[in-house]
């Protein structure tokens, strides 16, 4: 992680401070899911329904890691973006390896 990484939104709140409740419940539900996975696995529960069960837990994910996707480019990125300089390069490619990690 380079230096510059977290220096344009350093002195603001997070974009998700704003969305901060809703993104925990959304992982406290996704950790209640693994956790029934977890007893589903113990239980020698019939695979379809495993991994039923964990497509949920994927997409749950997958939406708090967008959610927070987006607070970043509206907010993190879009205050580097007016800021100019090398600061705006960094995040602009923290944002872009960011989404090529979700798509993958």
């Amino acid at each position: 992680m380079s230096e510059v990484t977290g220096e344009a939104c350093e002195h603001h709140t997070h974009g998700y401070i704003e969305h901060k409740d809703e993104l925990l419940k959304r992982l406290r539900r996704a950790e209640g899911q693994v956790r029934g996975v977890q007893r589903m696995v113990e239980n020698d529960d019939y695979c379809i329904d495993i991994l039923t069960q964990l497509s949920a837990v994927t997409k749950a994910l997958e939406r708090v890691a967008l959610a927070l996707l987006d607070d970043h480019l509206r907010h993190c990125v879009a205050s580097a973006a007016s800021d100019g300089g090398d600061v705006a390069a960094e995040k602009l490619s923290e944002a872009s390896a960011a989404i090529a990690r979700l798509v993958r």
